[in-house]
C-alpha cells in the first residue's frame, strides 16, 4: 500500500472515508437505521425498525428518537447517564452509572430500555464516528501483519481506546482493504459478557456527501482463532439514510 508508519496509515484511512477537516465541521450525523438480530432475543428487547438516531461528532453523545415509544427520546450521555424524555422533553426515567448497572445479575436475564440505550448509544456512536475517532492524540495503535498474504484486508492494526471513551473494550483490532475502507473490526462486548467475542463485518459502502459509510453491518460470533462462525448474527444493523450537520446549522 506504500505506507509504514502508523500516522500516514491512519491519515490515509480518514481521507479514505471523507477527510479530516470536513469531519472538523461537522456537530453532528443522523441516520435512519434498523437493527435486529440474536442480541434482541437474548435480552428481550423490541428489534428497531426505521428509528431515526442522532450522534455528535464531539463528544460521546447519541440520541434515539420515537424509543422506546413514539414521541419519546432515549439518550445516552457517556458512561455517566442514560435517559428517557417525553414529548415534552420531561424526564421519564433515568440511570445514573449505567455501565455499572448493566453488568448486575438481573441483566443476564433481560435488558430494560435504559440498559438498550447505554449498549446500543455506545456502540453505535461509536460505528458512526469510526474511523474519525482516530483524530483524537490519546489513540495508540500498532500496526499488525494481515491473516494472510493474499488477505483482502491487507491492512490490520490494533487500536487502544482511551479509558474514557465508551467503547466494547479498550484494545481492538480493525481490518482496512486495499482503499483503506473498514471492512471489519473485532472486540469483545463486555457489557455483555466476557465471552461476547465478535467480528464486525463492514460492507455495501455508500457515498454521503463526500463520506463513505458502510450501509450494511452484521456482527458475527469469534469463538477461536480469526474466522467468525456464519452465525447466529448477534446484531445485524441497516443504514436507510445518513445526514451531516454541521457547526454552522447547515
Amino acid at each position: 500500500m506504500g505506507y509504514h508508519d502508523v500516522g500516514s496509515i491512519i491519515e490515509k484511512v480518514i481521507e479514505a472515508h471523507g477527510g479530516a477537516s470536513r469531519w472538523q465541521d461537522l456537530e453532528a450525523v443522523e441516520a435512519i437505521i434498523s437493527v435486529r438480530g440474536f442480541l434482541f432475543k437474548a435480552k428481550r428487547r423490541p428489534i428497531l425498525n426505521g428509528v431515526r438516531v442522532r450522534a455528535s461528532t464531539r463528544e460521546p453523545q447519541f440520541t434515539f428518537f420515537d424509543y422506546p415509544r413514539l414521541g419519546q427520546k432515549s439518550e445516552f450521555i457517556g458512561n455517566e447517564e442514560v435517559r428517557i424524555t417525553g414529548a415534552d422533553n420531561r424526564v421519564v426515567t433515568s440511570r445514573l452509572q449505567p455501565r455499572a448497572a448493566i453488568r448486575r445479575l438481573r441483566r443476564q436475564l433481560y435488558w430494560d430500555a435504559l440498559d438498550f440505550t447505554y449498549f446500543g448509544g455506545y456502540a453505535t456512536w461509536n460505528y458512526l464516528v469510526t474511523p474519525f475517532l482516530f483524530l483524537r492524540d490519546d489513540f495508540h495503535f500498532e500496526k499488525l501483519e494481515p491473516l494472510s498474504s493474499d488477505s483482502e484486508y491487507p491492512l490490520r492494526m490494533q487500536v487502544s481506546f482511551p479509558p474514557d471513551l465508551p467503547t466494547h473494550c479498550k484494545k481492538q483490532i480493525f481490518y482496512f482493504d486495499r482503499n483503506c475502507l473498514l471492512r471489519r473490526l473485532d472486540y469483545t462486548a463486555e457489557v455483555v459478557s466476557r465471552w461476547a467475542h465478535a467480528a464486525h463485518i463492514c460492507e455495501n459502502y455508500q457515498d454521503f456527501d463526500g463520506f463513505k459509510i458502510p450501509t450494511t453491518r452484521r456482527v458475527l460470533p469469534l469463538l477461536i482463532g480469526n474466522k467468525p462462525l456464519s452465525g447466529p448474527v448477534i446484531v445485524a444493523i441497516d443504514i436507510h439514510e445518513f445526514q451531516l450537520h454541521s457547526s454552522a446549522g447547515n
